[in-house]
């Protein structure tokens, strides 16, 4: 995912709105599926609306299933693109359930704020019934865009989780969108409504653990940003400061990624 080239030329666009959230803006799916490099157990598909929301299981080669964990990937590409983010986690002895949802991948239909919380949440009420899902302890892993489902499911299912895990998290959608737009700052903060923001939604998590990863070094979400979810986060916490750029946690600290999320 590229920095400014995913967020700039829609949030300069703002200033044609009042009280806009520029749902569509924010989200760059792609229809291209790469080939999976990891067994796929499961492809499950679920009807929502006129549309349908794809979702893909890995399992580890051993037997004994460590944790499940619930993949929230960014605003570019699809879950295949994330592999090299998901398929260490597998490795590792974790059950991936990868989600793609409205208009990426396999997934049909249009995205909005609302929807993508919903779908999340649809999504997580079919999933968490299945035998190899609910017998093992659950968490949520949300990557640069996905932080906001994640963290806002979070909210809304912590007596259903084990813990949550927040790679690259922007503040929220208004936090990122002044970013990009500095030059209309003052007219996002005013009139541009985020729905749910990572920012807030960890202050009601009570005691979850939480992961937060982000990079000094990030191009495309601030480090700030990701201080302030975790600052904001009011169970055990742990932070991670990753080497690199956006989302290179996993390629330049994953042994210390894992453990702490073995840890969680």
């Amino acid at each position: 995912m590229k920095p400014s080239s995913i967020f700039t030329l829609a949030f300069l666009l703002v200033a044609a709105f009042s009280k806009a959230q520029m749902d569509d803006k924010f989200y760059q799916p792609n229809k291209a599926m790469n080939p999976f490099e990891m067994k796929i157990s499961d492809t499950i598909k679920l009807p929502v609306d006129d549309n349908v929301i794809t979702a893909f299981i890995a399992k580890p080669k051993q037997k004994e299933i460590k944790k499940t964990i619930f993949y929230f990937h960014g605003a570019a590409g699809n879950v295949t693109t994330y592999q090299f983010m998901t398929k260490p986690l597998v490795d590792a002895g974790y059950q991936i359930v990868m989600i793609d949802l409205r208009g990426y991948g396999l997934s049909t239909g249009k995205l909005t704020h609302k929807n993508v919380a919903e779908d999340g949440q649809k999504f997580f009420d079919e999933l968490i019934k299945r035998e190899d899902i609910k017998n093992t302890k659950v968490y949520l892993y949300g990557a640069s865009l996905g932080t906001q489902v994640a963290a806002h499911l979070a909210k809304d299912n912590v007596s259903k989780i084990s813990g949550l895990i927040l790679d690259c998290p922007m503040a929220s959608f208004t936090d990122i969108a002044a970013h990009f737009a500095p030059q209309y700052k003052d007219f996002i903060l005013q009139t541009m409504i985020s729905p749910y923001s990572a920012k807030e939604d960890v202050k009601a998590l009570n005691n979850l653990p939480v992961l937060v990863i982000h990079a000094k070094d990030d191009k495309t979400i601030p480090y700030e940003q990701g201080k302030l979810v975790f600052d904001n986060a009011s169970g055990n916490k742990v932070f991670i400061e990753s080497k690199g750029d956006h989302l290179e946690g996993m390629k330049n600290n994953r042994e210390e990624i894992l453990k702490a999320i073995d840890q969680l």
